[in-house]
């Protein structure tokens, strides 16, 4: 833990009931967006939409256009789940050759890869995967939209137009990794001042500092007006896949038009009374199931305590152990079946959507596509860049991720919940399962509750504030790190989830996370 963090401050987030609809996400501003659309009488899936991509202009290193993921969807009408995937895929002109092993150990980023020279497999367009998103966006409209396009875009295109409002949390983040956004000069020229300090504002300024996103808005504007497959079909999809070429990548068109989204089943099962429904296949569905599978095993008393802790850390090593040395390419094809945020939605009716997108990385490869104003992800840091193994790197491949959007119903209660934070998501969402599942919990307690970090490797990170008995009962059988649930960096994910019991509905958001919020339709006009 810092040295220099308040022992004495105590961090907690409001967390209402309402009969109204809610969205819950890592910026009040989009969850604002998507309850207006609730508002004005639109469900789930229409404030998702425009939850989704107003995110991605107000939190633009974490996912956007140009990102992926996948989500689940609740119709209370059907009474079923819904798996929408739209993950990345490598381009097919990808060459394994040109991601040379270094020798020089571990990648200095999210997965414990060997290191590629020059660490093209993580930076610059040579990382670059086939984004996803739009085309899930458009593919979930097509089946469950209520309210028209263009209008669940508007948004998105009004903050752009705007501009991104730079506060003290947006320029810690900027500020993070000034060095290598000063490498792509399109994306020097979007975030940084003079192409190489980070955008800050004055210690005691009240003046507002944005950053011009006008490209971004003109090509969101293209979205709108000639619909979700002008990014794979049209001259901007050609745009982007040109810029990323001329910058050394090997995204092409044709990998564009070739990409779908799909809807599938959802990956469903049960513990101790509990049905959860996640996302199958290259996803953290597989290993979350495998974690509450070991976690079963172990009897759970009236409240979390050392011997719940103790499997939760068993359960989820287990799991994630058998996820690095076994998932990979399951030589499945999809046609049209149909750095990481995350959100959900509850409406009036329990329709609900949990829902996660992302860059792969905070600001993704680092480099802007100057065409279209995008900032570009690194999916292709998703594989492993070692030949002969499971998730090996390949051409055409779909990239094995970790999203771990969940559905759960316990009589009741339903809620949707998930989290961003890279390799962490699995141990955050598996824990506030249980929470839920083991011990009755409603969302307010679920998510001030402290979790531990277990997601493979030697140790676990533990709260500090754990009573004593359950480190020591950790400590037993790991390598024990404690620390402070802090803004940054995050130790333990960073989650945000709704729930329904009965008619009630009620959301919350990471207690730390300074952006997040959950927002109830009755607060804002349509």
């Amino acid at each position: 833990m810092s040295q220099n963090l308040s022992r004495t401050q105590n961090t907690t987030k409001v967390v209402i009931e309402t009969e109204h609809g809610v969205v819950a996400a890592q910026h009040r501003g989009a969850a604002e967006a998507g309850a207006r659309v609730l508002a004005a009488g639109g469900d789930a899936v229409d404030a998702a939409i425009a939850t989704s991509f107003a995110i991605g202009v107000l939190e633009p290193w974490m996912s956007g256009p140009a990102g992926g993921g996948g989500l689940m969807l609740w119709r209370a009408d059907e009474g079923r789940a819904y798996a929408l995937n739209y993950g990345m895929r490598s381009p097919a002109g990808l060459d394994p050759a040109d991601y040379p092993l270094s020798g020089q150990g571990k990648t200095s980023d999210l997965f414990p890869w060997d290191t590629v020279e020059g660490e093209r497999n993580v930076y610059g367009a040579t990382a670059v995967a086939v984004p996803g998103l739009v085309d899930g966006m458009g593919k979930m409209h097509a089946r469950f939209g209520t309210v028209p396009w263009a209008e669940l875009l508007s948004p998105a295109i009004d903050f752009a137009r705007e501009g991104l409002l730079v506060d003290w949390y947006a320029a810690l983040i900027i500020a993070s990794t000034t060095r290598i956004l000063a490498k792509d000069p399109d994306a020097a020229a979007l975030f940084l001042e003079d192409g190489q300090w980070p955008t800050v504002s004055g210690w005691t300024a009240l003046a507002e500092k944005r950053l011009g996103m006008g490209k971004m808005a003109d090509s969101l504007q293209i979205l709108a007006e000639e619909g979700h497959r002008a990014l794979y079909d049209g001259d901007l999809g050609a745009a982007m896949a040109q810029d990323m070429r001329d910058k050394g990548g090997s995204l092409s068109h044709d990998d564009l038009k070739s990409y779908h989204a799909w809807f599938s089943d959802p990956l469903t099962f049960e513990y101790r009374g509990t049905r959860f429904d996640v996302l199958p296949g290259l996803t953290a569905g597989p290993t979350i199931r495998d974690a509450f599978a070991a976690m079963e095993a172990q009897q759970f008393g009236a409240a979390p305590d050392k011997t719940a802790y103790t499997a939760y850390a068993d359960g989820l090593q287990s799991a994630y152990a058998a996820r690095l040395s076994q998932m990979g390419h399951d030589g499945e094809t999809h046609g049209n079946e149909g750095c990481t945020t995350h959100f959900s939605v509850v409406d009036r009716k329990g329709n609900m959507v949990s829902q996660t997108q992302t860059l792969l990385s905070i600001f993704g490869s680092r480099v802007v596509s100057p065409s279209t104003g995008f900032l570009m992800n690194n999916g292709i840091m998703w594989f492993d860049p070692a030949q002969g193994r499971p998730n090996s790197l390949a051409p055409d491949k779909p990239c094995l991720m970790n999203v771990c959007p969940m559905l759960g119903s316990k009589g009741d209660t339903r809620f949707g919940f998930g989290a961003s934070g890279g390799r962490k998501i699995v141990s955050a969402v598996a824990q506030l399962g249980s929470f839920v599942a083991d011990f009755d919990m409603d969302i307010g307690e679920a998510f001030h509750q402290q979790r531990i970090d277990a997601s493979g490797g030697d140790g676990i990170v533990a709260d500090e504030t754990l009573p004593a008995e359950i480190i020591e009962g950790l400590r037993a059988s790991y390598d024990v790190t404690t620390t402070k649930r802090a803004v940054f960096p995050y130790a333990f994910a960073c989650p945000a989830g709704v729930m329904r019991r009965g008619g009630t509905n009620s959301g919350c958001t990471e207690i730390m996370s300074p952006w997040g919020d959950a927002v109830n339709e009755s607060e804002v006009t349509a």
